[in-house]
């Protein structure tokens, strides 16, 4: 599960639901979270690439449970509405253990919503980032229309729903904490 060295532990999982720049912005908002990486993924029994966010983050500081409650809070995860062919609500992970965990995650997880979730565990097959200028997108221009209507209003509900787990100076520097 966790790869190790001397400074801490990082775990790996990739994220869809929604697009990229919206979820790399949670993830990024959270403690815990060492890198978040727009781009993506496939699944092994669909070639199809639909985009995701790699979350390299560490289990100790942030734990799995809060990184897909997270998740699940901020996109429309009981919905199959008509885009969900190319934003499939999903956790993707190459090692079994983490899979495994994050379907454990998933059914405890259901008794926070009145709707079946239709987020799936899946194998990751294959990532491919998205190309550089699309990174830190929200972080990078919050004041854009995209990011005050679709991104800010995901961040504001995170810090309601998450306040021990968001990072409050990350979301001063975007105008959204006032830290006083």
């Amino acid at each position: 599960m966790p790869r190790s060295n001397n400074h801490y532990t990082t775990a790996q999982i990739a994220l869809s639901g929604g697009c990229y720049w919206c979820m790399e912005a949670v993830c990024e908002a959270l403690i815990g979270v060492q890198a978040a990486l727009p781009g993506f993924v496939t699944a092994p029994d669909d070639a199809t690439p639909v985009e995701a966010v790699r979350v390299d983050f560490d289990p100790r500081r942030l734990p799995l449970e809060a990184l897909i409650a997270a998740h699940l809070q901020t996109h429309r995860c009981t919905a199959n509405h008509a885009r969900r062919d190319a934003y499939p609500s999903a956790i993707y992970a190459d090692d079994t253990g983490w899979r495994q965990a994050s379907q454990t995650v998933l059914e405890r997880q259901q008794a926070e919503f009145s709707a079946p979730l239709v987020t799936r565990a899946l194998p990751l097959a294959s990532f491919r980032p998205a190309d550089t200028r699309y990174r830190h997108y929200f972080f990078a221009h919050p004041e854009r229309p995209f990011c005050q209507r679709r991104i800010a209003p995901k961040l504001k509900h995170l810090l309601a729903g998450f306040p021990d787990w968001v990072d409050r100076e990350r979301l001063a520097g975007a105008g959204l904490v006032d830290l006083d």
